[in-house]
């Protein structure tokens, strides 16, 4: 093995890069730890735009990264929060069937769900699921009752805490334009603020191993690396209304819809938040940009006319479309109409107050996408000499961050040798 990295770098200040420079600076005691970030704060993207909901395994293929990484990652999320005085509240899960034929694949669910080491799952008939949460309706519901639910922006700010402890240092306001890679060492390039187009760059400094935790931009600063351009990112974006104090008690925990194989996406679902309030969504649409998580200027939101040409140009997405055109039909209905929207949670809980539920924030999702316009579905990390880079890390990202910082950094490890 070759001499113990004694300059490292991470980009991306989201839970994951955070989590990945936290465990260099545990791993590497005499090593220095530099985390870019190109916003003011951590957790500034979709860390900070999502549900809190610390997910369980339920779905996933088991013996897959996302499986082992998931079970891995809640137990140390758990650990973690107490330790650290980090709110978490494991209010439990119902997975809710509506017809027969939804009532076969939460059996399967079920099957997997056992086959991942979920503890104490176990289904439940229409009598015993209000035992759960009265108010919901249905015909079998699977209830996974360690489902929980956190504020991850804190997480992160914690990790954030921890990094600079070990003596780690976080350049905010850092925009990484690309990384060279050299046979010894890793050049960052930052983009000046205020370049436009083809980026002025200035010298971030050289390391002796790089990781790059980029989300939403991971495949533009692959590219810009002189990295494989696949998989792409697509965005979509994910809306939520909220219902707070009196109305937000309809539901206990959280109650999702039984996933349909012939949609790429869940659907909207119910989660009480943190805060006590209760979250509905979210859906998933075609997003117009990046990081566009305006509401105001119309139902769909801003543009970025850059990254809309890249996903209309991309010849994987019109793939995608076409396969997916009724998922698109039904999405578009809960991105066009509030109402729609709060009828798909109120096929779950009648007694839902529409008067009492109000738009909510908006997150966007860092979708991977290969050229024959399938999903990528697994966690996907390579390595290339010193620079190693997260390529796709969907939900259940945030919940496996601890166990996915472990596995890059292995990873990273490996490529030293």
């Amino acid at each position: 093995m070759r001499a113990q990295p004694q300059r490292i770098a991470v980009v991306g200040g989201g839970i994951i890069g955070t989590a990945v420079a936290r465990e260099l600076a545990h791993r590497f005691d005499d090593a220095t730890v530099t985390l870019f970030e190109k916003e003011s704060t951590l957790a500034a993207h979709q860390t900070g735009h999502n549900s809190g909901v610390v997910h369980a395994g339920l779905y996933y293929e088991p013996g897959s990264l996302k499986a082992r990484l998931c079970r891995t990652g809640v137990e140390k999320l758990i650990r973690y929060a107490v330790e650290n005085g980090i709110p978490y509240d494991e209010c439990g899960k119902l997975v809710v069937a509506q017809d027969t034929d939804e009532v076969d694949r939460l059996e399967a669910i079920f099957e997997r769900a056992k086959a991942n080491g979920v503890p104490h799952v176990q289904l439940l008939d229409r009598h015993r699921m209000r035992e759960v949460e009265p108010n919901v309706r249905g015909v079998l519901a699977l209830h996974s009752p360690h489902t929980a639910i956190i504020d991850y922006a804190a997480l992160t700010q914690s990790l954030g805490r921890d990094l600079e402890a070990a003596g780690g240092v976080i350049r905010f306001d850092s925009e990484v334009a690309r990384l060279d890679t050299l046979s010894s060492e890793v050049r960052v390039m930052l983009a000046l603020p205020g370049a436009q187009g083809s980026k002025i760059t200035e010298d971030g400094g050289t390391f002796d191993l790089a990781v790059t935790c980029a989300g939403l931009q991971s495949d533009r600063l692959a590219v810009a690396s002189g990295l494989e351009e696949e998989p792409r990112i697509v965005p979509f974006y994910g809306d939520y209304f909220v219902a707070q104090g009196p109305a937000a008690e309809v539901v206990k925990g959280l109650i999702y819809p039984v996933p349909d194989p012939a949609y790429p996406f869940l659907g909207v679902h119910l989660t009480r938040g943190i805060d006590g309030s209760l979250m509905l969504g979210p859906n998933a649409f075609l997003s117009l940009g990046r990081e566009k998580y305006e509401r105001k200027i119309g139902p769909i939101g801003g543009i970025d006319l850059g990254d809309l040409g890249r996903t209309l140009g991309y010849k994987g997405f019109w793939k995608f479309a076409s396969q997916n055109l009724r998922a698109a039909a039904r999405e578009a209905r809960t991105a066009l109409s509030p109402q729609a929207f709060i009828a798909e949670a109120q096929k779950f809980v009648p007694t839902l107050d529409a008067d009492a539920v109000s738009p909510g924030p908006r997150g966007v999702r860092a979708q991977a996408m290969n050229p024959d316009g399938t999903l990528v579905d697994d966690f996907v990390v390579t390595s290339r000499g010193r620079l190693t880079q997260v390529r796709n890390a969907p939900s259940p990202g945030a919940t496996s961050s601890l166990a996915i910082a472990e596995h890059v950094v292995d990873t990273a490890v490996e490529s030293l040798r």
